[in-house]
């Protein structure tokens, strides 16, 4: 940050920073600010800056130290340093609430106070939400600020990232922790300072700690007024005992209904208290109905309960959550870098077998000249790039050939054969040499038509991620898509502007009837950009697909309606096919390379009829384990 005299005015006004628009992009891009602005505002003064990205969405990273202080996307720009670097990235939910164009002048530097405050909240905030986007919670401080003479509590509102029901509470300092700030004093004292924000405690709990402090037990049930008896009245069984009515009694706070409606011999009028609570569930079951007509709401109820249990079931348990990341060791980062245009193209792969990785066609779009690589394209593969801005462990390896499908065959696949050893990158320098983790080949399967399934691979080309998500049934493509567009229903033209984007993009090829319907396995996964080429595996940690592509469109921020995987065996029979037909030594070799992998697969012989290696057919399966027993069809 500027110190405090490090004033500025409009005359005088310049000063540089240093841009990353991605946490993973090493290049930093130099930007001059001539004017005061938000860092918004200078943000979009580059012809860099992601116009696609909502602004309610992005993080901006404030300084070299990683995951330490973020900023607000209206933070003033004389409030930034000269020669600072600002990271940006862009989250899936909203981080920020907007704050529209910036009316407000911007202050120099000595008209405001900046202060941070930590995303791990102090007392009574454990099981509080404190911000709209947890995601906040991977950095350390909030940088905040207010002009001087704003409360604590009008820059916090005014800050975007907090819950909007937030409601009073504390700064307690970091330097001595027995000193706290309330909400409704100036900001003016707290310039560079570090607070835990702090909230006051339930009432219940202050109810308790009262009790405590005068000496009563805090065991005692609480005391429910009964009404005075006229003393010549009869003591019927039907008179009320209890002035306090239900609907009073369930709105307050550390006190339970049961406890509060208990009458003095003991009993309690369940019904009356059920009779309450069904008044406020009718509320909740009409808004169900209006969202989904007719019987809908409940078939969506239970699908959701169905693929919640599958994905439970299956990836909850520790064996199989253990298998799936060992397996995961042979997924691998592509980068694709043109020397000429300085681009560079993200997405993934794994090891099918040996030095032979499996990824996407697309991946090389217009970096071929026929079946020759384009000089300027380089491709290397990163293995076990695991934790951001960290290369200690990251193994690289450069690919010297390459087997491309022809994507007008509806495969869109690469084989890359990689130099068999690489090397490890610390600080840039080389080290020992490395060799490529196994193939995925032995545990390749069918692709299953329904149930879990999990993908392991690098979106956005960011560290390896896995998610788990569940195959969506041909029939239900339509009706998933529908869904996903659900909070377009009422803007008729921009429900008909995604339609046409996507019908573009051929989704309808993929949709019942279309000519890819059954050829494909189809899903919902924030997995797209940077992740085409991911194995996708099933329940029973089988491969069986290769994750290619999804249906984006593109306002308010790009999304996906729905996303593909190739089967794994259909790509592996066009490519056994391709090798046969070449008549080249090489390739009859790597043939049968291919062959004898899939021996060790737990069903050889479906595996090979489904690539179309045949077995003789006198042959007894139990000794498939013998070469002299396979020939090439």
């Amino acid at each position: 940050m500027k110190q405090d005299n490090d004033g500025d005015s409009n005359a005088t006004h310049s000063h540089t920073v240093y841009v990353k628009f991605s946490a993973s992009d090493k290049t930093e891009f130099t930007m001059t600010c001539k004017q005061p602005c938000t860092v918004l505002e200078l943000l979009k003064s580059s012809g860099k800056y992601n116009h696609m990205w909502s602004d309610e969405n992005i993080v901006i990273q404030f300084g070299k130290t990683a995951r330490k202080h973020i900023i607000a996307t209206h933070f003033p720009c004389t409030c930034i340093h000269d020669g600072i670097r600002l990271t940006v990235s862009c989250k899936k939910q909203k981080v920020e609430e907007a704050q529209g164009q910036h009316e407000e002048p911007i202050l120099s530097r000595d008209s405001y106070s900046v202060f941070y405050i930590e995303t791990v909240g102090g007392k009574n905030t454990k099981t509080k939400k404190l911000f709209k986007n947890n995601d906040v919670k991977d950095f350390t401080y909030l940088c905040v600020y207010g002009e001087k003479g704003m409360t604590v509590k009008e820059a916090v509102e005014r800050d975007g990232r907090f819950i909007d029901e937030l409601g009073d509470f504390t700064l307690s300092h970091n330097e001595k922790s027995d000193r706290d700030t309330e909400c409704s004093q100036p900001v003016d004292d707290l310039n560079r300072r570090a607070f835990k924000l702090c909230l006051p405690l339930k009432r219940g709990v202050c109810d308790r700690k009262l009790q405590e402090n005068r000496g009563e037990s805090n065991t005692s049930k609480p005391k429910v007024k009964t009404p005075q008896r006229n003393p010549g009245a009869s003591n019927t069984p039907k008179e009320k005992w209890n002035t306090v009515t239900t609907s009073a009694v369930v709105h307050q706070r550390g006190i339970s209904v049961r406890t509060a409606m208990t009458k003095p011999d003991g009993t309690v009028d369940l019904e009356e208290i059920y009779e309450e609570l069904r008044k406020q569930c009718r509320g909740l079951k009409e808004w169900m109905k209006s969202r989904f007509p007719d019987d809908s709401y409940q078939e969506k109820l239970n699908l959701k309960k169905k693929d919640f249990g599958k994905i439970q079931q299956s990836f909850s348990e520790v064996h199989r959550v253990r298998e799936i990341l060992k397996l995961g060791e042979s997924v691998c980062k592509v980068l694709v870098k043109i020397v000429e245009s300085l681009k560079t193209f993200t997405g993934t792969g794994f090891v099918l077998f040996d030095n032979y990785i499996l990824t996407n066609a697309h991946l090389f779009d217009n970096c071929f000249e026929g079946q020759t690589l384009k000089q300027g394209v380089n491709v290397s593969v990163h293995f076990n790039y695991e934790i951001h801005e960290s290369f200690t462990n990251v193994h690289v390896f450069n690919v010297v050939d390459y087997h491309m499908c022809n994507i007008k065959d509806d495969l869109d696949y690469a084989v890359l054969e990689l130099n068999p050893e690489g090397k490890t990158l610390i600080e840039n320098k080389e080290t020992r040499k490395i060799k490529v983790p196994p193939g995925l080949l032995k545990k390749v399967g069918p692709i299953p038509q329904n149930g879990e399934a999990c993908i392991i691979g690098h979106p956005g080309g960011e560290v390896k991620q896995m998610d788990p998500i569940c195959i969506i049934e041909k029939e239900n493509r339509g009706q998933a898509v529908a869904e996903n567009l659900h909070p377009y229903r009422d803007t008729l033209l921009t429900i008909q502007s995604i339609h046409h984007l996507i019908k573009k993009q051929g989704i309808d090829q993929i949709m019942m009837g279309g000519k890819r319907a059954e050829d494909v396995a189809t899903y919902n996964t924030y997995m797209y950009h940077g992740s085409s080429g991911s194995p996708v595996f099933d329940a029973d940690c089988k491969v069986f697909g290769l994750h290619t592509r999804g249906y984006v469109y593109g306002f308010p921020k790009e999304e996906s309606v729905i996303e593909f995987a190739q089967p794994l065996l259909t790509i592996l029979k066009h490519f056994v096919d391709v090798l046969k037909k070449s008549g080249d030594e090489n390739m009859l070799k790597l043939l049968k390379r291919v062959e004898e992998e899939i021996k060790g697969n737990s069903d050889p012989k479906k595996i090979f009829e489904a690539v179309g290696i045949k077995v003789e057919p006198d042959v007894p399966e139990e000794i498939l384990d013998s070469s002299e027993s396979m020939k090439i069809d």
